[in-house]
């Protein structure tokens, strides 16, 4: 089944959630996934739970809020492409984490707040990292998992809970993001924000790889917010009466409400399709779900779209990073 011309896919958390249903749509369509976990364990049991068939996958570990461990993924993966003949065809940035209770700062080895660290500077490097293998594709695409809460042009990213999105002048990373600091913006924490940060950051960071190298390249880079995946395991620390009401509500109530499988197919849908072929866009399927919903540009706010603040972000979250590789010099 898996010959040379098989289409190749890597997805970051592809364990459990979105990830995991990302995969199974794809393999459903004859690709190739190659599904980067912390628990390799759990990504084998939930992958045969889902009916994912072993010849279509291939485990590798991954930590990413370990930047060693993403050197060490993009390594094992350009010798698993090589070893099975095949191209790496997409690039999915999925995975995240989601700390609303944390009342400190969790840090990774570089002292970096982790959800940052895990969900934006792990996922900034492993692009980085894995470009030319990309572009040595016939038909690339680099997708990014965005979401709602972190684009002020919806009404999802304008609720002040704790706080909207905001990266400021990025003072924290301009400060180095080591302690005390724990912000992009160099203000006070606050988890929930720090987690909506982080993908306005990926949002950002996507944007700047269209503008650096969509046109040198022909990769496709995109970001999406698939819906409202309320049942989430991104939730899982959130608290237990949250669980349960956040579902309830965004299918009683905001009839937003999307499930796992649903959302994985339009990942799915993003990276295989010949729909999605535009570079430099935001997917979405609005905050109202409606049957036969289709996918539509959604504009981001002006400053997440400013050139001259994503090009500093680019920047500076090089240098977090320790990225001063041939193609970034090339790009300034």
């Amino acid at each position: 089944m898996n010959t040379a011309q098989t289409s190749t896919a890597l997805i970051t958390g592809a364990s459990s959630g979105v990830g995991l249903w990302a995969a199974q749509a794809l393999a459903a369509r004859g690709w190739h996934v190659i599904m980067a976990c912390r628990d390799l364990a759990k990504a084998e049991a939930a992958a045969r739970e889902v009916g994912i068939d072993p010849a279509s996958r291939t485990l590798l570990p991954l930590d990413l809020a370990d930047f060693a461990s993403v050197h060490a993924l993009a390594e094992a993966t350009r010798q698993q492409l090589k070893a099975a003949g095949r191209t790496l065809d997409a690039l999915v940035l999925n995975a995240a984490v989601y700390l609303p209770r944390a009342q400190e700062p969790l840090r990774n080895a570089q002292g970096y707040e982790v959800s940052v660290a895990t969900n934006y500077l792990g996922h900034f490097l492993l692009a980085n990292l894995l470009l030319d293998d990309l572009a040595a594709a016939p038909a690339p695409r680099l997708i990014t998992l965005g979401t709602v809460t972190a684009n002020s042009e919806e009404f999802g990213g304008k609720i002040p809970i704790p706080a909207p999105a905001h990266l400021g002048e990025l003072a924290g990373f301009e400060a180095g993001f080591g302690p005390p600091v724990a912000m992009i913006d160099g203000k006070a924490f606050k988890p929930g924000k720090a987690y909506k940060d982080s993908k306005l950051a990926l949002m950002m960071m996507s944007r700047e790889l269209h503008a650096r190298y969509h046109a040198s390249t022909g990769i496709i880079f995109a970001t999406l917010y698939p819906g409202c995946v309320a049942d989430t395991p991104l939730f899982r620390h959130a608290p237990k009466a949250f669980r349960t009401i956040f579902p309830w509500f965004q299918k009683n109530i905001t009839k937003g409400y999307v499930s796992q499988p649903l959302a994985g197919e339009r990942v799915a849908q993003v990276v295989a399709d010949p729909g999605f072929t535009r570079s430099g866009v935001h997917w979405s399927w609005g905050n109202r779900q409606k049957p036969g919903a289709e996918a539509f540009a959604q504009p981001l706010s002006a400053r997440a779209e400013n050139a001259a603040r994503s090009a500093r972000l680019w920047e500076l979250s090089c240098g977090l990073v320790g990225l001063q590789g041939a193609r970034v010099q090339q790009a300034a």
